[in-house]
């Protein structure tokens, strides 16, 4: 038995469950290789085999209760992070959002099997307010399904076990530079494209005297007030004919009617623009290609004395029509 082989008999069940948790932290971490190592260890009778498949499936279930939380608490905004690194994250969302809605928890029986359709399964599933203990069923099913069929492999074929325990030194080098390329390749690409992005919004900025023209000449203008739900007794002032969102759901605003063609002025109560962009990025995700902020935000409004009002409606949702 060469070092290797030594090491994973040695430590073969923390090995397997640091490669799992590896695994479902979207790290490019060979976690079925370390199993099929482990089923031919067990033939060997130096692992046993159902330890072996009961360790990777408690931690499956552990990492993925991460994954099903957070997309109770963030909903498809956990989705949209989850799609990020995709090269089309738009479509990556509505495959996932299609194949839920056709097979629903059932995709956690096969999940793991399919590559890229095991990251957003997990948290569809929290988003579209599965119980926990549907949720844990179905994911113990599927993570024993995948276990279990990994490890029958290596216990078939031990007789090959020096190759795959070279396999795995391999990809344990191999995994750790595509791990630095990956992360960096996803920084790079993230900070370039909203840089881009804030690029273009800054030069689409509205003065406050353009928008307080366009409106004094009835122009179809949808007004959107990010100052989101206050908790103070006092209410916030905003643009009359404003629409007042919670820039921090923009999960839960899909029915409010928005023709494409339709400008839309984006205002928060602070003279920066972050978080005008963060939702005009959003919006003109969905198509709407007219989005500008108002440069100074309200507080630029308020210091030229233009009209205010404490009476705003407050959308339920955001939708998109041509």
């Amino acid at each position: 038995m060469n070092e290797t082989l030594q090491f994973l008999a040695r430590h073969g069940y923390l090995l397997l469950a640091g490669s799992v948790l590896g695994r479902q932290a979207c790290l490019p971490i060979p976690a079925n290789l370390f199993l099929i190592a482990a089923g031919a260890l067990a033939h060997d009778g130096k692992l046993n085999i159902s330890v072996a498949v009961g360790v990777s499936v408690m931690t499956f279930i552990f990492a993925d209760l991460a994954w099903y939380d957070a997309g109770r608490r963030f909903g498809h905004r956990m989705l949209h992070f989850v799609c990020g690194l995709s090269r089309d994250p738009e479509s990556c969302v509505q495959r996932a959002e299609k194949t839920f809605a056709r097979h629903g928890v059932n995709t956690l029986l096969v999940s793991k099997f399919v590559i890229g359709l095991d990251a957003v399964a997990v948290p569809m599933t929290g988003a579209a307010g599965v119980r926990l203990l549907h949720f844990i069923l179905f994911e113990a099913l599927g993570a024993l399904f995948w276990s279990a069929g990994y490890a029958s492999i290596g216990y078939l074929f031990s007789n090959q076990l020096d190759s795959v325990a070279v396999h795995i030194a391999r990809m344990g080098v191999i995994s750790a530079i595509a791990l630095g390329f990956i992360v960096c390749y996803y920084i790079a690409r993230r900070l370039t494209r909203w840089l881009r992005f804030l690029r273009q919004f800054k030069l689409a900025r509205i003065t406050p005297e353009e928008l307080r023209n366009k409106l004094s000449k009835g122009e179809d203008i949808l007004l959107v007030d990010l100052q989101g739900r206050q908790h103070s007794r006092v209410k916030p002032m905003a643009i009359p004919g404003a629409v007042r969102i919670n820039p921090r759901h923009l999960e839960r605003y899909h029915n409010v009617q928005i023709p494409l063609s339709q400008e839309v002025v984006l205002y928060c109560a602070c003279p920066g623009e972050f978080t005008s962009a963060r939702v005009a990025l959003a919006l003109k995700r969905r198509g709407i290609e007219q989005v500008r902020p108002l440069a100074g935000g309200l507080q630029a409004w308020r210091d030229r004395g233009f009209p205010l009002t404490s009476e705003v409606h407050t959308a339920s949702g955001l939708k998109m029509h041509s």
